[in-house]
């Protein structure tokens, strides 16, 4: 394995993480309000934090934006308001059937169209030299896929087993209740995670050439990586701000807004944990060559999985749930990660 594979490959395990743990501080919040942690969230690390970079750093950005084209913007941002959409069904999702399942399902099923995606239709860049999808390569990750799927059915009957021992009970874990309804709650996962993977396509489809035209002017690959996302995601930006936004009007809570410190606070760090995630990710992919658009959406996502297991189990949300359900999740585990090893796999067989 090459230098670059190796640092690209760490990159978006990283990124996984920093994305699968951003509900952490969820249960921490003594009067949690959904909608006041939602838009402080979305409103840092999709808007303030991504355009403020590109804002100052990029001389005449009104120019940049021109020079870019009409038609890569549109695809980028149509793709990431797709996500956007997927995002609040995921925080939804969190509080009715607990972030482990939640996460599993969503970030499972967002990687089987994120991976195949890019291969099928050939990305911007580096990416539009993907191999195609019934090439050997293409073969080694669908193979892949095929594991992932038996590990979306194991959590999902560690779900339904979890789901039987609860049911009749209402428990609360510092705020938050469980609400129960697995099956709709699934439901809406399985949505949210087709649509999940647009936050990568608007990359993969708009990075580069955004990311010239900044170049063209000087800004440095990070710099070139924050306006990617700035310009990429303004879309699925407006959808969870205006959402968290409709929230409080129509919960009536707009005043206690100011008065939510640990919304505010949380919500912030939240942000930016979420925006140096995805340009993680970004940047891991672009190491990874030509396959990184499904490769490393792959590894990226399945470390997401991993974090949303931490931030269940740290949350209580399996406590006192033993025998099958925990087994099973386990075992759904093991599977995924074999699933991971199987499509990292075709990156190194694709370099040699």
């Amino acid at each position: 394995m090459t230098y670059a594979l190796f640092i690209g490959m760490t990159l978006v395990i990283v990124a996984g993480l920093g994305t699968g743990t951003i509900a952490w501080p969820v249960k921490r919040i003594r009067n949690f309000h959904f909608e006041h942690f939602l838009f402080v969230s979305m409103l840092t690390g999709l808007i303030i934090v991504p355009w403020s970079v590109f804002l100052l750093k990029v001389p005449s950005a009104g120019a940049i934006i021109q020079s870019v084209g009409v038609k890569p913007l549109i695809i980028a941002n149509l793709l990431s308001i797709s996500w956007g959409v997927a995002n609040v069904l995921y925080l939804v999702c969190v509080i009715r059937i607990g972030a482990a399942i939640t996460g599993a399902t969503l970030s499972a099923l967002g990687m089987s169209v994120g991976v195949l995606m890019p291969m099928l239709i050939k990305g911007s860049g580096l990416f539009a030299n993907a191999p195609d999808l019934f090439s050997p390569v293409g073969g080694i990750i669908l193979t892949g896929l095929l594991v992932m799927i038996i590990g979306i059915v194991l959590i999902t009957k560690a779900g339904l087993a979890r789901e039987k021992i609860m049911k009749g009970e209402q428990t609360r874990h510092e705020g938050i209740s469980y609400k129960g309804g697995f099956l709709k709650g699934l439901l809406l996962a399985v949505v949210a995670g087709i649509l999940s993977s647009g936050i990568s396509l608007a990359f993969v489809y708009g990075q580069s050439p955004v990311a010239k035209a900044v170049e063209a002017v000087g800004g440095s690959p990070v710099i070139q990586s924050f306006s990617v996302w700035a310009l990429a995601i303004a879309g699925g930006a407006l959808i969870n701000v205006c959402y968290a936004f409709y929230l409080m009007v129509r919960r009536k809570t707009l005043t206690p807004f100011f008065s939510s410190s640990s919304e505010i606070l949380y919500g912030a760090i939240v942000g930016v944990q979420f925006i140096f995630s995805i340009v993680l990710m970004g940047k891991g992919m672009l190491l990874l060559g030509a396959l990184g658009a499904s490769v490393g959406f792959a590894i990226q996502q399945t470390s997401q999985i991993i974090g949303n297991q931490l931030v269940g189990f740290w949350g209580g949300e399996w406590k006192g749930i033993n025998g099958k359900p925990r087994q099973l999740m386990y075992a759904a585990l093991i599977t995924i990660l074999l699933a991971v090893v199987i499509i990292a796999y075709s990156n190194v067989y694709t370099a040699h």
